[in-house]
């Protein structure tokens, strides 16, 4: 059965960074497509970013761009979520989805339209940007 953990959340001063995981257990991860999703308070879950597992194609929302980059590492069965310039507004809990590459048409179908049904989820992990 596979198994997600994120860590890394915690709380930060707008302008500052944070750096999230997400380690996959149970299987290999080169074999799944990862997204970054958020829940804020009181909002619905936002896909924050994707990451295909075939060619590496990337997907963001526009409130992150430029500011986040999510990243893989299959030797590790980790992906990351390298977080800066962080704002108020990015508080959130913060959870990761692998989903079997052949069950996702595009990572940016994958964030934009997620939950996927043949997704897997971790806990979450929560990030607080305030001063």
């Amino acid at each position: 059965q596979l198994r997600l953990v994120e860590s890394g959340g915690g709380l930060v001063q707008p302008g500052g960074s944070l750096r999230l995981s997400c380690t996959v257990s149970g299987d290999t991860l080169d074999y799944y497509d990862i997204g970054w999703f958020r829940r804020a308070p009181g909002k619905e879950r936002e896909g924050v970013s994707c990451v295909s597992s075939y060619d590496g194609r990337t997907y963001y929302v526009d409130s992150v761009k430029g500011r986040f980059t999510i990243s893989r590492d299959n030797a590790k069965n980790t992906v990351y979520l390298q977080m800066n310039s962080l704002k108020e507004e990015d508080t959130a809990v913060y959870y990761c989805e692998a989903v079997p590459s052949h069950k996702v048409t595009t990572v940016q179908h994958m964030c934009v339209y997620g939950p996927n049904p043949f997704g897997s989820w971790g806990q979450g992990t929560q990030v607080t940007v305030s001063s």
